[in-house]
């Protein structure tokens, strides 16, 4: 018997229906994924499958006595909550006991007396009574595995570790339904590899919206997609729902054109004067009627953003310099002596848990906060773009229009005059939509109007600190692409890891106690590099990323530089071109997948996709090769 059933289930918001006759069942052991546009309805079908939202029409059962946890987008706290306490409540009658034997036991550490003794004495029997300890070893436990500050204030978390707070409120309950609303925003990677085993062992029913696509790669058993109403279901992983989805859309847009061109030649027919009035049939007037109808009532594909940064003078080539620059917090080193040189056009991807220091360090490097010690140089001609993940720019009274505007109508973008209106709807913000305040605007939907913001303003320096959070995979991947061609530079600080394998071209590493590394390449390249003693350190304890085969050299500085041999110095010198050739047929074959007409014959298909792979490899060896020679 499915866990949690759907059938027929409709909701609309005026006009707009979210969900239009949905049928859904959620199986013990499966794990879904749950994807589709920003705005489609996404966190409302997990209210109404936790029963906090009731549908407007059709059936919704869940079985007898089934223990549902829901998790919110933006979890709300009080603030002078303990985290145990915040985490206890979440069990009911039975956690405000464990609270109360958390709090004696505290008091009784600073002060012992024979009323704090006779209270404990209390507690314990009714915790016995209750089988109160081993949910108070469960809340010791998941406190524990999330590294959770147990006698820390709510007030005083970031939101970061309120997220954290959150998913540990939910997985103390043991539920026989995980309900999870973007699970891995604001948690650091290794958090997010901690949530991703914790998940896979799970044996109930998981349903989870995210963005992330390392993360629903290796958690979801299948993926669900809203749109437009309609909810599809792919049972498999990402990377074949990606294929299968491509496949689907091409039928689709075949059948529209078929349809439209029949609707077309009977509007023509119906229209013919005298001579159709003579041979007209009734029969043929009614099908036209339906025709029509059943036009008027497709919804189309909503529109992919069109986005591109506004134009600026060249910077110098060295954009930004630090030599030795150190910060100290107290008695905390946030960051040890730390030098770098970032270059024209470099992109510079951050990684490190939440709390390492990578804001304090992009703040440092964009002058903003000296460092305790060293020096930090800036180029010539640097116009900087900064988003910031709190989202402090915008003003939750001010309206859309009014954020972008700037005062007037019209926008510069890249010498030309474009209309507020026009240039918001590159950016998905439909006109009624335009004229609403910040403060009524969803996660995603701020995320949006922040770039469309950043974007208004020219900038040869793009710093971004956790950009995609909330955005749906399809803005996402058109933001990757934008910044892949941005001739720019680019400062990012982000814990999605196929983002950061896809953007950036090298990654200083925090390892949480002040020290800072640098490797070349993404996320992935990290992996390869980083010393063996750090397989179990804190970035990346686990890796679980799809397995891949090792280079066949790794990129090690050498202790002495040498002189090159004549093999050497003539392969350092071919590399650069056989680099970009590799390029070149790379981004040639990346075109061809974006026509329809590439995914008719699967063994050409096969055979490119295949090619591609072995491309991505040699040019991963490629530029470990480069560096290692060049060094």
């Amino acid at each position: 018997m499915s866990l949690i059933s759907l059938d027929n289930t409709s909701i609309a918001f005026g006009h707009v229906a979210l969900l239009d006759k949905v049928s859904f069942r959620l199986e013990k052991g499966e794990r879904v994924c749950l994807i589709g546009r920003n705005g489609e309805g996404k966190s409302t079908f997990l209210q109404i499958l936790s029963g906090d939202l009731p549908a407007d029409s059709g059936k919704v059962e869940r079985i007898p006595s089934c223990r549902i946890a829901r998790l919110a987008q933006e979890p709300l706290f009080n603030p002078d909550d303990t985290v145990f306490h915040a985490v206890a409540n979440s069990l009911g009658d039975v956690g405000q006991l464990v609270e109360a034997y958390h709090d004696l036991v505290h008091q009784l550490a600073h002060e012992c007396n024979d009323q704090l003794l006779s209270q404990l004495e209390s507690v314990q029997q009714r915790l016995e009574a209750q089988d109160g300890w081993r949910l108070e070893q469960r809340v010791e436990t998941v406190l524990s595995r999330l590294e959770l500050p147990a006698e820390q204030k709510m007030s005083s978390l970031s939101g970061g570790w309120k997220r954290r707070v959150a998913l540990a409120q939910i997985l103390v309950t043991e539920p026989d339904v995980l309900l999870l609303d973007e699970p891995t925003n604001h948690l650091d990677i290794e958090a997010i590899t901690w949530l991703e085993e914790i998940l896979v062992e799970f044996n109930g029913g998981l349903v989870f919206i995210s963005h992330d696509r390392n993360f629903m790669q290796h958690v979801a058993t299948r993926i669900i997609e809203l749109d437009r109403g309609q909810m599809t279901s792919y049972p498999s992983d990402y990377a074949r729902y990606l294929i299968t989805k491509q496949e689907m859309l091409v039928v689709e847009a075949a059948h529209a054109a078929k349809f439209d061109k029949v609707l077309a030649q009977e509007e023509v027919w119906i229209r013919q004067g005298v001579k159709a009035r003579r041979t007209r049939n009734e029969g043929r007037v009614r099908a036209l009627e339906r025709l029509r109808k059943e036009r008027s009532t497709r919804r189309e594909q909503v529109g992919s953003m069109r986005v591109q940064v506004n134009a600026s003078e060249t910077s110098g080539k060295i954009v930004i310099e630090a030599n030795d620059i150190s910060k100290v917090y107290g008695e905390r080193t946030i960051i040890k002596p730390f030098s770098t040189v970032i270059m024209r056009g470099d992109k510079v991807g951050l990684i490190g848990v939440n709390g390492a220091g990578k804001t304090t360090l992009l703040k440092m490097l964009l002058g903003e906060l000296a460092p305790d010690t060293g020096e930090i140089k800036h180029g010539t001609h640097l116009q900087i773009a900064y988003f910031d993940q709190l989202r402090a720019q915008l003003n939750p009274e001010q309206s859309v229009f009014d954020v972008v505007s700037q005062g007037s109508d019209f926008l510069m973008i890249n010498g030309q005059n474009k209309h507020v209106m026009s240039y918001l709807a590159d950016f998905l913000f439909a006109p009624a939509r335009a004229r609403s305040p910040v403060k009524s605007l969803s996660g995603g939907e701020r995320n949006r109007l922040l770039l469309a913001y950043l974007f208004t303003k020219p900038a040869n320096v793009l710093v971004l600190d956790e950009p995609t959070n909330d955005l749906d995979v399809e803005s996402l991947e058109l933001l990757e692409e934008l910044l892949m061609e941005y001739t720019g530079t680019v400062l990012l600080v982000s814990h999605d890891r196929t983002f950061l394998d896809n953007v950036v071209t090298s990654t200083i590493v925090f390892d949480g106690s002040g020290e800072l590394s640098e490797y070349v390449g993404g996320y992935q390249d990290y992996l390869r590099q980083r010393p063996a003693s750090q397989e179990t350190g804190k970035m990346g304890a686990k890796k679980v990323e799809m397995p891949t085969p090792p280079p066949a050299e790794t990129f090690v500085v050498a202790s002495k530089a040498r002189k090159l041999s004549y093999k050497e110095q003539r392969e350092l010198d071919e590399l650069p071109k056989k680099i970009e050739h590799l390029e070149a047929e790379l981004k040639e074959l990346q075109l061809d997948m974006a026509k329809p007409a590439f995914y008719k014959d699967t063994i050409l298909r096969d055979q490119a996709l295949g090619r591609i792979d072995v491309i991505q490899q040699e040019l991963h060896e490629g530029y470990l090769r480069w560096e290692q020679l060049e060094n």
